[in-house]
């Protein structure tokens, strides 16, 4: 009899297991999905997604958020790091392909206390004292972001520009194209740099990464000793076989000494799913003396757990092609990148377009809504949500190490449309607060400045009006450049009073390289 209600205490927790894998791999999928629309759609239904991610929640001062991250923590431990942070879940995709894995598994390994509660003081200082790069480096989540963005969306966005180019050759307009360039060689790198080390230590260790660095997991594991239900031995059936200890990716089972080290569990029950002898059980603590446990399915549980379809992992390394399948499909982006680099550089096929360069402004432009430089700085995770979301091309990486891998707007490849407020919707860390499209019209993010040299009036003597009849607001207005003369061209004047920064006008000069016109950032954003 106990050993028919011991298999259906593991038949519980094998779907248990399947609900942890199916939540997770359904999370980490629509969370990427998140870094690649550029329509702005899932972000209406999925921005919860990044806001209930632990860093964000705590920039952006969202107390439940965080409260509930505890209390899940304090009952089940770690599952935050197994089912809702992206970067986790990447590790465990990675640790899944590996052949560690298949060639003996893992060992327990002792925790290296100091490095985790070190880095862990160092996140701490760097969050109060407003460090940004320190913050962004180390938050799991702006680290998968970046991942995302730099390598999955220009992958994403040429395949879509390829069916667009088709869909226009047969009439359609179910695609359209989006421009692909490198917004940041610097953020790049770092994203480059990040895969690689986490990767390798995915490779070679699994969670090894999430347990001695990431600064969420040691802060998480702190409080996952005092939860509630616990994976636990045993000792009177455990045969010391190590199944558990070679299959568990956080290398925190001892089986020799029959011990778990909570702190750094995450709660996969690998351990449970491969124990051939029902040894290992998730139970509850007893206050009394947490050595001693009490087993969640007991012989009196006669109501089965709930019952879920089988997902199958989207990491099981299963989907293999061919050389020729990859090389055709190479070929194809590439096709496509040239007919969009040739449509960019080429006016009607005939004169070339010389690309516009970035001014140099004496201080840099935030976001609507972001209100300050220094409020944009001290709360933005460096994600790379706003910059993949936006749909105007203005907002890249900052390549100053002050605000560095933080979004800032340039203008040569669009303006900040007044009627845009996709940025302040999708940030989750409250850098950039939302705002309306009528309050986005009265917020001055920067002022336009005249460079008259650069101004085709006075350097090729044309009549040009393309920056007074391009702004929103009415700050540009003509003046005769020759009051005396009849016949004098008209030259810009600027109300800096009713400007607000869009950078219509510096995006719509025709001025080349450098634009008559540019856009200097306000330290403080201001209501017109």
């Amino acid at each position: 009899m106990q050993s028919i209600f011991a298999k259906l205490n593991k038949y519980n927790m094998f779907r248990i297991k399947k609900i942890r894998t199916t939540a997770a791999v359904l999370f980490f999928a629509l969370i990427t999905l998140l870094f690649l629309d550029f329509t702005g759609t899932l972000h209406r239904w999925l921005g919860w997604m990044a806001k209930v991610q632990l860093v964000p929640a705590l920039l952006a001062h969202s107390v439940a958020v965080v409260l509930g991250i505890i209390i899940l923590t304090l009952l089940f431990g770690r599952v935050y790091c197994s089912v809702i942070c992206p970067l986790g879940i990447f590790q465990d995709g990675v640790s899944r392909l590996s052949k560690r894995r298949r060639k003996g598994g893992f060992r327990y390994v002792r925790p290296l206390r100091w490095l985790r509660y070190g880095v862990l003081a160092l996140f701490v200082v760097a969050l109060v004292a407003g460090a940004a790069l320190a913050v962004s480096l180390l938050d799991p989540y702006a680290a998968y972001g970046r991942m995302a963005s730099n390598f999955l969306s220009p992958l994403y966005y040429r395949i879509n520009n390829l069916l667009a180019h088709f869909a226009e050759r047969m009439d359609s307009y179910a695609f359209y194209s989006i421009d692909v360039w490198l917004k940041s060689g610097i953020t790049l790198g770092v994203a480059v740099a990040t895969f690689f080390i986490v990767g390798i230590l995915a490779w070679l260790n699994g969670r090894i990464y999430c347990n001695t660095v990431c600064p969420v997991g040691t802060f998480l594991g702190f409080i996952s000793r005092f939860s509630i239900f616990k994976v636990v031995f045993d000792k009177e059936k455990c045969t010391h076989c190590k199944l558990c200890e070679r299959h568990c990716k956080a290398s925190c089972i001892d089986s020799k000494a029959m011990h778990v080290d909570y702190s750094r569990c995450v709660g996969c029950f690998n351990c449970i799913e491969r124990c051939k002898f029902d040894a290992m059980k998730l139970a509850r603590a007893n206050r009394t003396r947490m050595t001693q446990m009490t087993p969640i399915f007991t012989d009196n549980n006669k109501n089965p757990s709930i019952s879920v379809s089988s997902v199958s992992s989207v990491f099981d390394g299963s989907h293999t092609f061919s050389r020729r399948k990859v090389l055709s499909i190479m070929a194809l982006l590439a096709a496509g990148g040239i007919l969009k680099a040739q449509h960019a550089t080429v006016d009607g096929g005939l004169a070339f377009i010389e690309n516009k360069k970035i001014p140099n402004r004496k201080t840099p432009i935030a976001p609507p809504g972001s209100l300050a430089l220094a409020h944009l700085k001290q709360h933005c995770t460096a994600c790379q949500l706003c910059i993949t979301a936006c749909p105007n091309n203005v907002l890249r990486p900052s390549d100053k190490l002050s605000t560095l891998m933080q979004p800032e707007i340039s203008y040569e490849r669009g303006y900040c449309r007044p009627e845009c407020t996709r940025c302040s919707q999708v940030c989750p860390a409250g850098a950039i607060k939302p705002i309306t499209t009528a309050e986005k019209s009265a917020i001055s993010i920067g002022y336009a400045v005249w460079i008259k040299d650069n101004c085709v009036v006075n350097r090729d003597n044309v009549q040009c009006t393309n920056c007074q009849r391009h702004c929103p607001t009415g700050a540009i207005m003509l003046v005769e450049r020759n009051p005396d003369s009849k016949d004098s061209l008209k030259i810009p004047t600027i109300d800096k009073e009713r400007c607000i920064g869009c950078g219509a006008c510096e995006h719509l000069c025709p001025a080349r390289p450098f634009s008559a016109i540019y856009v200097e950032g306000n330290v403080q954003h201001h209501t017109i």
